[in-house]
């Protein structure tokens, strides 16, 4: 009977709230990633909103998320698989290791599925709740070999001429005159941005590329052309349940996806759509399953948002994934070892409900000297506060991770780390053209390539990016790199009265003065510069 279910629920029609004649030519992709999400942090979701997900009614399979070195990926090394087709190490953005005998001794970038799509004339955009430039979005948009290049990750983004780009990492943006760095939250595996430091200020650079620069949802709503680039923070948009009440000013995912898929939807050629619930990862490194709900219903209802556009138009194929597990989430601990069979639902949905913020939302209010500790406690839900558990919290050394494991403690909940897992993770898709079964995450780039209808990626990969000084001394010109500014490095080509420059980071080239809009960044890595050819 179950299965029975399962299969009606399948072929239920959505019901479309976008109007669109979708044109013949038409062809567009909504890649959607939420990060660091294991298969209990969905059915617990399930469970404390009631109904189904949206995501239940589009489950087609499984992905395998291994990287090339370990069977449990980073956040990098799964972006940049799922980008470009090919498998990846820790910490690498948009660049595939060069292996020979076995061994690893160099890497090269590695075109990513945005940048084919754009070169074949789609209209392209990002969407996260991160900073744009963090692991996933990067490893779409930038080639660096550290997730860490955040200076880098920004400036090619801001020259890859994308025509959406709606999230956090205003940061990375600006210089900061006063000489202080802006610090971000730790302990999500990675550090986080801060203030440039190469005195570039890409903010005048988006604004001077026509784009119409915006930072609260209400600017974000008043536009009604491309190109928009929306910075909501500094570094990330609050959790889903903190920004209601926290920071309202703020878009929420579904927001921004509905709205990119607007703008980009103009396009009669199509379009290729990155999106990214990228906080439930930062929930599951904290062990905080409010956060992880906060998020993954966020996530859900951008789901919503694309596959009510999928559906009235016909020529769209919709992928949902999650790039990797993160912290073993399990419904039931040590407190159910022997009740489990009889432990009801409720047992593990009412603690959770009774909290109005995520662990982090609750932790910002809260007072240096911690004399507000039971009013935090309160807005996590933890209330009736035992002595106990206040002293806990009042010696703890880092207050957010115990909320976070008091409230575990009470829902019945497990957790087995802090950091990623290495489980296959559910596929999601619709549309035609769509993955189904259990595939492998590098399977992602030929599904979309046939669907669009472009060449593969493997077919263009050692054509679009290539060595500059290889190129030009074969062509008989002096080559060299300047490195007066070391931030920003140059590669000179000279011959006979000619000088060619390639600044790093930027989609062109300088002849004689003169500038050549190239079809992507030059991007200078391990002393060596690599160039778009002009093929």
């Amino acid at each position: 009977m179950r299965y029975l279910v399962l299969f009606i629920l399948f072929l239920t029609p959505f019901h479309s709230v976008h109007a669109a004649k979708p044109s013949k030519l038409q062809r567009n992709v909504i890649f959607m990633v939420m990060d660091g999400t294991n298969s209990d942090a969905l059915t617990l979701t399930r469970w404390y909103k009631g109904t189904e997900l949206a995501l239940d009614r589009i489950l087609v399979g499984g992905v395998k998320t291994y990287s090339l070195q370990s069977g449990i990926t980073d956040s990098a090394a799964a972006g940049t698989a799922m980008a470009t087709g090919l498998k990846a190490t820790a910490n690498m953005i948009g660049f595939v290791p060069e292996v020979k005998d076995g061994k690893v001794y160099s890497a090269r970038p590695a075109i990513t599925i945005l940048e084919a799509a754009k070169m074949h004339g789609l209209s392209t955009g990002i969407v996260s709740t991160s900073p744009v430039q963090h692991a996933t979005p990067a490893s779409f948009t930038a080639h660096t070999l550290n997730r860490d290049g955040y200076d880098d990750i920004a400036e090619q983004q801001v020259y890859q001429g994308m025509n959406v780009v709606l999230g956090g990492g205003k940061v990375s943006l600006i210089v900061n005159d006063k000489g202080q760095q802006k610090q971000g939250p730790t302990g999500v595996g990675s550090n986080m941005p801060t203030y440039r430091k190469d005195g570039e200020n890409l903010l005048q650079n988006i604004k001077k590329s026509g784009y119409s620069f915006v930072e609260t949802k209400s600017e974000l709503k008043k536009v009604k052309h491309l190109q928009v680039w929306g910075s909501f923070a500094d570094i990330d948009i609050a959790f889903e349940f903190d920004r209601m009440k926290l920071a309202p000013n703020q878009p929420s995912l579904a927001e921004m996806t509905k709205k990119a898929i607007h703008l980009l939807s103009k396009n009669e050629k199509g379009f290729f759509l990155f999106v990214e619930g990228s906080k439930i990862d930062w929930a599951a490194h904290k062990n905080d399953p409010v956060g992880m709900i906060s998020e993954i219903l966020s996530f859900d209802a951008a789901v919503q948002e694309a596959v009510q556009f999928a559906e009235s138009n016909s020529n769209t194929l919709l992928i949902a994934v999650t790039d990797h597990g993160n912290s073993g989430l399990t419904m039931g601990n040590h407190n159910t070892n022997k009740s489990y069979s009889t432990t009801p639902v409720h047992d593990f949905i009412d603690p959770l409900k009774k909290a109005k913020l995520t662990a982090a939302g609750a932790v910002s209010l809260l007072k240096k000297d911690r004399s507000n500790l039971k009013e935090i406690a309160k807005y996590y839900g933890l209330e009736p506060l035992k002595e106990s558990e206040l002293i806990r919290l009042k010696t703890a050394d880092n207050v957010e991770l115990e909320l976070a494991k008091q409230m575990a403690n009470r829902a019945n909940l497990g957790f087995t780390t802090q950091g990623h897992s290495g489980e296959d993770v559910f596929l999601y898709a619709y549309g035609p053209g769509k993955p189904s079964g259990l595939i492998n995450n590098t399977d992602f780039p030929t599904y979309i390539s046939k669907f669009l209808r472009i060449p593969s990626l493997k077919d263009i990969n050692q054509s679009y990016f290539i060595k500059a000084k290889d190129y030009y001394a074969k062509k008989g010109y002096k080559v060299k790199i300047d490195f007066r500014n070391s931030y920003n490095p140059l590669f000179i080509a000279e011959k006979k009265g000619t000088k060619i420059i390639y600044p790093v980071n930027k989609n062109y080239r300088i002849e004689n003065g003169k500038k050549v809009v190239l079809k992507g960044v030059n991007i200078f890595a391990n002393r060596e510069f690599w160039i778009s050819s002009d093929k």
